[in-house]
């Protein structure tokens, strides 16, 4: 069998498939398999880039901040409600991230130059410098992961995922912050998805 003869030579998704279609043997596997890789690599790199920001003092929701601080070019600088958008974040809990991430000197606050009564959220040096740090850090995690495809590969990769994200953009918008997801779907959640299927 096809699925079996994978499963030897296989990662851990085909061997949990080889299981499942034991008890599914019209299980459609090639879609399994593609979905249920995509999630578990997407934890391994979760994990990968939690154990890099925790090496630098910072948390992972702390590397994407920063991270939308430096990704818009000098002087480095956004809105608090910008930030907030970007990150997909409530009010309240981007005015906590910040209180943290200027406590620890990553950013600042000033006011606005075009307008006294707003503030813009800054990186500070040494703000700047953590991040760049830690990205080259993660970055070379990720390229030896990468490394065991050519730059063909990587490339024809790419577009598969490119036209799966589409699909996803153009059916169901933007990706959900984690925060959204846990609130939805986590523990606890059983009884209002039910309610909400019935």
């Amino acid at each position: 069998m096809r699925t079996e003869a994978a499963a030897q030579k296989g990662d851990i998704v085909d061997r949990h498939i080889l299981d499942w279609v034991r008890e599914f043997p019209d299980m459609d596997v090639a879609t399994e398999g593609l979905v249920e890789r995509i999630a578990k690599l997407a934890r391994y790199f979760e994990r990968s880039l939690g154990e890099t920001a925790s090496e630098f003092g910072l948390t992972i929701q702390d590397w994407e901040l920063l991270g939308a601080l430096r990704r818009v070019g000098p002087p480095y600088r956004l809105s608090p409600s910008k930030l907030a958008q970007d990150l997909m974040l409530s009010s309240g809990a981007m005015t906590a991230r910040l209180d943290r991430l200027e406590r620890a000197r990553l950013v600042r606050r000033r006011p606005d130059p075009d307008d006294r009564r707003a503030v813009r959220v800054e990186l500070t040096d040494k703000g700047s410098k953590t991040w760049g740090a830690a990205v080259d850090v993660q970055a070379a995690k990720e390229r030896y992961i990468a490394a065991s495809l050519n730059e063909k590969e990587k490339a024809l990769l790419n577009d598969l995922l490119r036209r799966l994200m589409r699909t996803f953009e153009e059916t169901a918008g933007p990706p959900p912050p984690r925060s959204e997801v846990l609130e939805a779907y986590g523990p606890g959640k059983e009884q209002a998805g039910r309610r909400r299927r019935s």
